[in-house]
């Protein structure tokens, strides 16, 4: 997937005071805000983060017909049993695990089926259930590839880390410049989000369309979500720059 290209950076530097404003007395007995100096940075930031999926979906389709309903059923138990058992024994928990079933008559035979889907937050866990099934159970269980997809936990950490990145990269933007000029960079008077945008990754929908033959780690990679955020800061200007931080 071709990645969009960067945002232009903006820098905007006032180094020159501005007049400076008549200034105000605060009211005895309490402290007023200090006068704005004039002297601000104007500068612009982003920043691209990806998260992988943290959650796997696999569906596992079994079933029977015999001519007796009760050999029908039995028949299907035993292997649900044994899957059950089978993935609590690997640290699956109970909740994580759901089972439908279905059961009709077909001519003079009776058919019973079942499905038992399995959400795994560790992908390892996921590789060994399903290997020890394939070895137990053969040709008796089909095994859908795993469905890979985020929870809206992990959405919302994506968009609050990226967020968090680009101010962070908007901050050091600005104190490269402040150090450009022997200026020092003070507090941020200003700090916007302009821009947000999210793309791949989705959020517990199932991918249509997509070939079986794809490999594990390349369902993983379409799973990936990326966002990116750009955002406007504003920050004072305290003066020169001291020898001890140049040094620093």
């Amino acid at each position: 997937m071709a990645l969009p290209a960067p945002p232009p950076a903006r820098v905007f530097a006032e180094l020159v005071p501005a007049q400076a404003p008549t200034p105000t007395r605060a009211p005895a007995g309490r402290g007023g805000p200090p006068a704005p100096s004039g002297r601000e940075l104007h500068v612009s930031g982003s920043a691209e983060l990806s998260a992988g999926p943290d959650r796997a979906r696999v569906s596992l389709r079994l079933g029977s017909r015999k001519g007796a309903a009760g050999a029908a059923r039995r028949s299907v138990a035993r292997r649900l049993e044994y899957i059950a058992q089978s993935a609590r024994q690997r640290g699956v928990p109970e909740e994580n695990m759901t089972v439908t079933e279905d059961f009709s008559r077909v001519e003079n035979t009776y058919q019973m089926e079942a499905e038992v889907c399995i959400t795994f937050s560790d992908f390892g866990k996921m590789q060994n259930v399903c290997n020890l099934l394939i070895e137990k159970l053969g040709t008796s269980v089909t095994i859908s590839p795993p469905h890979f997809y985020h929870t809206p936990e992990a959405i919302d950490t994506l968009r609050r880390q990226v967020c968090v990145a680009a101010v962070g990269n908007t901050r050091r933007k600005a104190q490269e410049v402040c150090r450009l000029f022997g200026q020092s960079l003070g507090k941020p008077l200003l700090i916007r989000e302009e821009e947000t945008k999210e793309w791949g990754g989705h959020i517990d929908s199932h991918l249509l369309n997509s070939p079986d033959s794809l490999t594990l780690q390349e369902r993983i990679q379409n799973a990936t979500a990326y966002a990116s955020c750009r955002v406007f800061a504003v920050f004072e200007i305290k003066g020169k720059e001291n020898r001890r931080n140049k040094l620093l």
